[in-house]
């Protein structure tokens, strides 16, 4: 990461997208970042956060500080932990160590990150290469992890720099497909990349739309869990990339913290694709799924949403990061009707009677999720429900 030298402490970014420009962030004397659209984006554009930055002539300034000053769908581009590690790294290696500002860490993102926002000054590019020995790879990770040495964190940053969440992960092309490969943590089994695998089949097998998945091979352990992303799609010989929120950018909500209950975010499906029948029912699926299959990471930042430009509208995007997990506070991050603890059929088919759903549809589904996990996940599920 050479450029990151020419850090100078930003007060103002570009925000593009498909080298439209979009708009302004500029930092204010508290610390909040300011927002205002362009003119020309005004004109003929749409709105990037439907709740937050309405497509009006103003200056935009958050009331909230859980995003570091920033909007949602700004914080949005920023890498989680296994991103922010790795900038920690690079940095301190370079005597560069110093605080940097959210605007300076956007611009190292520039056009690199998750979702269609791209960001100038682009302080560095971030580029996904080739998939090479994916075990050498994993071994480095857990280098870093381990805040030992290795020659390849520049490489991994450049993989995986701009990924969200917390296991290590790069970002590739293969088979003509864009591919995010994970490894595991320190925290994890190696066998995680299985699970994971496992896990995605089941959810597929359970009626929720999900990426395709793949479990890349592996000499030290059961694989690695790739998931092709859902983000960028191939459109007339070239990549298009797919404007993509959280439900913790829409909601401005802190996702490191229990924040939301199923009821909002079957209310946030509702309004935001207006009602689409599909979404409403796959939100309740993955509900449902998350709640038999023991997955209790299913905070504000795992649920997506997507901007669909020919519709003018937004809709459900495919599920991810579906996988057996408890919190340290032994619940669901996102509790169901209000329990967070052990919630049943009875708090399931309240939130979707309360989504506007027919009770015999609920029903159907539950017992149809409730039977296919006890099937095809009963090994990860024996003795913890």
């Amino acid at each position: 990461m050479s450029k990151s030298k020419q850090i100078m402490g930003l007060k103002s970014l570009k925000v593009k997208i498909e080298d439209s420009y979009v708009g302004t962030l500029a930092l204010s004397h508290n610390g909040m970042v300011a927002f205002s659209y362009d003119k020309g984006w005004l004109a003929r554009g749409f709105s990037i956060s439907p709740f937050s930055l309405p497509l009006e002539e103003k200056v935009f300034v958050p009331n909230k500080t859980c995003f570091e000053g920033l909007f949602g769908v700004f914080a949005d581009s920023l890498p989680d932990a296994w991103g922010r590690l790795l900038l920690k790294r690079i940095l301190e290696e370079q005597g560069n160590d110093r605080d940097i500002t959210v605007l300076d860490r956007l611009a190292m993102i520039g056009k690199s990150g998750m979702g269609a926002l791209e960001y100038e000054p682009e302080y560095d590019k971030l580029e996904e290469q080739q998939i090479v020995d994916l075990d050498h790879l994993s071994r480095q990770c857990q280098k870093i992890l381990n805040s030992e040495y290795t020659e390849e964190l520049d490489v991994l940053y450049r993989m995986g720099g701009s990924s969200g969440g917390a296991r290590p992960k790069i970002l590739t092309q293969f088979d003509d497909k864009k591919w995010m490969i994970k490894f595991p943590s320190q925290y994890d089994s190696p066998e995680i990349g299985v699970e994971e695998w496992k896990y995605s089949l089941c959810a597929k097998n359970c009626g929720i739309i999900m990426p395709e998945t793949k479990l890349f091979p592996s000499k030290n352990c059961g694989g690695y869990f790739g998931t092709v992303r859902f983000d960028v799609i191939p459109v007339n010989g070239t990549w298009k990339r797919i404007h993509t929120m959280t439900a913790a950018a829409l909601l401005e909500a802190d996702f490191r913290a229990p924040c939301l209950d199923y009821n909002q975010l079957m209310k946030l499906t509702r309004i935001i694709t207006r009602d689409r029948k599909e979404d409403m029912e796959n939100m309740f699926r993955r509900m449902c799924f998350n709640v038999y299959a023991h997955n209790r990471d299913d905070h504000a930042k795992n649920f997506s949403y997507q901007y669909d430009s020919d519709l003018d509208s937004w809709k459900l995007s495919p599920a991810y990061d579906l996988t057996y997990s408890n919190t340290y506070f032994g619940e669901h991050t996102t509790s169901v009707d209000g329990n967070g603890k052990n919630p049943g059929e009875k708090e399931l088919l309240s939130v979707g009677l309360q989504g506007g759903l027919k009770k015999s549809m609920c029903m159907d589904i539950i017992s149809e999720i409730k039977q296919k996990v006890k099937e095809d996940l009963e090994t990860y599920l024996h003795g913890c429900n």
